[in-house]
């Protein structure tokens, strides 16, 4: 009778802890356990503020945290890098498309990339978050690491930084020097100083030249109104006057079109008098011809009386009376 009770106890005992580890495997796959991926990530500057259990977000959700911090030295490059590895929770992640894809791997390609930022300014506590950077390379540096690598970019901090760095701040500190000294080189100097002197002079012309225009327009308005008003008086009668001068001008040319026709009838009698077939030019022909003739006879005559006076009165010789 007295080991009943202990095999009841012993039962429920070995039930409870079936019902414990059962419910321990579902909280665990209710959190998340099994879709966690551990990625690695290396960053060439100081990490100080990040540590173990920092937030690893993507825009600002939590997908993960930091699990470990690693510091390599390379003696052949005397270089050091900071190599961090974080949990990356996909179960934070709704998935869509191809669920064969892995994820990480299909974000990296799609410019997902990781930077420190600071998760307060009171603290100085950095988190490591994840955005997209398409346009970024994606550079990843030779680790001795099984896991996936996510390409790391840096912040505008660390950029500025570096921008600093690379000033020659004893270069730029002589440049400030020596545009001091040409500064002062350049205000001590004579014509530096005689500035204001001349300046005094070229307002003083300035004024003087005002007063003179202004002298110059008070004697100049009076005419100028005393020219504008015979401008007008002229502009005026020739108003009344151009009705005159265009009737006028009106019979002239009336006047001189019928000249223009009087000559134009004058050339039309002219043209008929000099016509080839005009009976007035063949009577004139023919005048001229007989004019021709009675002007050869003369000259016969003439000559003959040249060489025979006596032909006058006994006629000529030959037998020709």
């Amino acid at each position: 009778m007295s080991e009943k009770p202990h095999t009841v106890a012993i039962g429920a005992f070995v039930l409870g802890a079936i019902l414990i580890a059962v419910a321990t495997v579902l909280l665990l796959m209710g959190s998340g356990f099994g879709t966690k991926e551990t990625v690695v990530m290396v960053f060439d500057g100081s990490v100080k503020g990040l540590s173990v259990g920092a937030p690893l977000a993507l825009r600002g959700v939590k997908v993960g945290e930091v699990t470990d911090i690693d510091l390599v030295l390379d003696t052949d490059t005397a270089s050091a890098t900071m190599i961090v590895e974080a949990n990356f929770n996909k179960n934070n992640i709704r998935q869509e498309g191809d669920p064969d894809v892995n994820l990480t791997e299909e974000l990296i390609k799609s410019g997902l990339r990781a930077q420190l930022n600071t998760q307060s300014l009171l603290t100085g506590l950095l988190y490591i978050e994840l955005d997209f950077h398409p346009k970024t390379a994606a550079h990843l540096v030779k680790i001795n690491s099984p896991y996936l690598q996510i390409p790391t970019i840096e912040t505008d901090l660390e950029r500025f930084t570096k921008t600093l760095q690379n000033i020659d701040f004893s270069k730029l500190n002589t440049q400030i020097d020596n545009i001091s000294s040409s500064i002062d080189s350049l205000v001590s100097s004579k014509d530096f100083q005689a500035l204001p002197g001349n300046a005094n002079s070229t307002l003083t012309s300035l004024r003087e030249l005002s007063v003179q225009l202004q002298e110059q327009l008070a004697t100049s308005v009076p005419k100028l109104d005393t020219l504008l008003d015979e401008t007008s008086v002229t502009v005026s009668n020739a108003n009344k006057e151009l009705p005159q001068l265009s009737a006028l001008l009106e019979s002239n040319l009336t006047a001189l079109n019928a000249a223009i026709i009087t000559f134009q009838q004058g050339m039309t009698g002219i043209d008929e008098l000099v016509s080839p077939d005009s009976a007035i030019l063949y009577q004139l022909n023919n005048t001229l011809a007989e004019m021709a003739r009675t002007g050869r006879s003369l000259q016969s005559l003439a000559s003959t009386l040249q060489e025979q006076p006596e032909s006058v009165i006994i006629g000529k010789k030959g037998g020709e009376q």
